[in-house]
Formats: C-alpha cells, sequence, structure tokens
C-alpha cells in the first residue's frame, strides 16, 4: 500500500489534469518543450561559466546535471508550488480583485515560483554536487534568478502565442 501512495504522489500533476487546473500545470507542460530547454541550457551556460566554473567541459556538465535534476523535481515541485499559491495568496487576490485563478497577477507568481525553484534545486547541485562555490545569500541567487527567468519567460510567452489546447 505504501508503494503505491509513493506512486500516486509522483503521478499527483498528472492526475491533476484530468479534473482541475492552474496555470503551474500548463506552464510545466511548456518548461520540457525543446526551446524552453535549450534557452535555459544556453543563458544557465554563460553564467556558469563566468559565475562558477571557468573550465568549458565542466561548465557543461554542470549545467546539464543542474537542470536534469531540476526537470525532474521540478515535474511535481512546481505544480505543487503553483496549487500552494492557488490555496493560499492567489484566493485573497482573486477575492480582492474579482477574478478567477488565470489572471496576470497568478500567472506572474507561477512564474516567479518556477524560477525560484529551478534555482533553489539547481544551486543544489551546483553547490554540492560540484562544489563551485554557488552561494545562495549572495549575488548568485539573482543571477541564476535572471537566468531561470529566460527559459521560464519563453515558456510563458510561448502560452500566449500557443494556447494549449485542451
Amino acid at each position: 500500500m505504501r508503494k503505491f501512495r509513493i506512486i500516486l504522489v509522483l503521478f499527483l500533476p498528472v492526475l491533476a489534469h484530468a479534473n482541475v487546473v492552474w496555470p503551474a500545470l500548463y506552464l510545466e507542460v511548456r518548461l520540457f518543450s525543446w526551446w524552453a530547454i535549450s534557452t535555459g541550457l544556453l543563458v544557465e551556460y554563460l553564467f556558469v561559466r563566468k559565475l562558477l566554473c571557468p573550465r568549458i567541459e565542466m561548465a557543461i556538465m554542470a549545467v546539464v546535471a543542474a537542470n536534469a535534476a531540476s526537470a525532474l523535481i521540478g515535474y511535481i515541485l512546481i505544480p505543487i508550488l503553483g496549487l500552494g499559491w492557488e490555496f493560499t495568496l492567489g484566493q485573497l487576490v482573486n477575492y480582492v480583485l474579482d477574478v478567477g485563478t488565470f489572471n496576470p497577477i497568478s500567472w506572474g507568481a507561477t512564474f516567479l515560483l518556477a524560477c525560484a525553484a529551478n534555482v533553489v534545486v539547481e544551486g543544489a547541485v551546483y553547490k554540492y554536487v560540484f562544489k563551485n562555490g554557488f552561494r545562495y545569500k549572495s549575488m548568485h541567487f539573482v543571477w541564476f534568478m535572471l537566468a531561470n527567468m529566460a527559459s521560464v519567460g519563453v515558456a510563458l510567452y510561448s502560452l500566449s502565442v500557443v494556447p494549449l489546447q485542451l
């Protein structure tokens, strides 16, 4: 029974598609697109190379490993964070502004939560796996937040150009 619950939790974002949607679910689909992944790898490589790993090979390995970890963990984490937003501050925003779930503030919060989640996971890989001096309480967090804004921004922009057909 315990294994079944673990498997069920792993597929929670997929199961959630069946009944209820919120901005993080839409964004997650596009985060796994080739254009968002390519943008993220390229931009983050430039930041990793400049700030953490001057050697080309090590920078490539660090960026690929960090983004792989971010994708695996983010598949679960980003929808959960988005759902957390929707059931807390999102409810307040919806009530005060008399808007629905898919409003500009919720999209902005989803964007920032996705970027921050990516930086936290990727930063852990840089810090603990590659031991290259990544620090959360420094400008590293800010620079990598900006780098992640590029890939998440591409994914978010793609939703406005070509909306998902559900």
